[in-house]
């Protein structure tokens, strides 16, 4: 069921959090991150933090019925993305990194269901331009987000920090995802869909491509970054619910 405001919202996600927890499933991680991103979010439309607060919640909400709408079809074999889908495969597969987990949602959520939030938000007759500084606030809520629980995946992950160490200036998409690239590929498909007269098939393409860059996520190239992957997973720990408690601490 769709939520109609920021309060169901974050409900929603602690629900769907103590579900995927209670299953040991890993499919309970991103939506971690994403309820202390809407949490802040709320915090921040109460403060007066962005240019339109009204606008903001009703971003925030068309924005995560989209998660929710995904996750929902997929309990229920009804259709769904393809970038989801893949997020959500790769979760009961169970043989990724934790990171790998974030990712694969930031990914299917930022890549492609930011920029059609935001163009459903403002509206076929509405300014997209006058939405880019509260677009880019929203950006810098989730990369903050994700360094403080990229700081916590260390107890749970002892060697995570060899990823970063020996992973860096290589092209594999798992060391080289970046939430800046995300966020200025979100705005420009944004503006495409926004004037799109075919909606439909603009999603489906972005989807595609979408689903594509989850699969490099996935699959690493280099067969260094695989044997890394691989040291690092074993050492990893298993138990979903001892992650999310570490995950959710402030």
């Amino acid at each position: 069921m769709a939520t109609t405001n920021i309060d169901e919202v974050i409900a929603r996600l602690d629900s769907i959090i103590e579900i995927e927890c209670s299953q040991n499933s890993c499919m309970a991680y991103f939506p971690i991150l994403y309820q202390k991103v809407t949490v802040r979010i709320k915090e921040g439309i109460l403060n007066h933090e962005f240019e339109n607060n009204q606008r903001m919640e009703k971003l925030d909400v068309l924005f995560a019925n989209r998660y929710i709408d995904a996750y929902d079809c997929s309990g229920n074999n009804k259709p769904f993305t393809q970038s989801w889908r893949k997020a959500f495969e790769a979760a009961k597969s169970g043989n990724l990194l934790i990171m790998q987990h974030l990712l694969l949602g930031i990914n299917a959520h930022i890549n492609l269901d930011l920029g059609i939030a935001v163009a459903e938000t403002v509206g076929d007759e509405g300014e997209l331009m006058s939405f880019e500084n509260d677009f880019n606030k929203i950006n810098e809520i989730l990369a903050s987000m994700i360094a403080s629980v990229e700081s916590k995946i260390i107890s749970v992950s002892p060697l995570f920090g060899l990823l970063d160490k020996f992973g860096k200036g290589r092209e594999d998409k798992l060391v080289s995802f970046s939430i800046n690239i995300a966020r200025d590929g979100a705005w420009l498909f944004a503006n495409q869909y926004h004037i799109s007269p075919n909606k439909a098939e603009q999603l489906n393409n972005r989807d595609v491509i979408i689903a594509t860059l989850a699969e490099k996520l996935i699959r690493q190239k280099s067969w260094v970054l695989k044997s890394l992957v691989k040291i690092i997973y074993f050492f990893e720990k298993k138990d979903v619910a001892q992650i999310v408690a570490v995950l959710k601490k402030e």
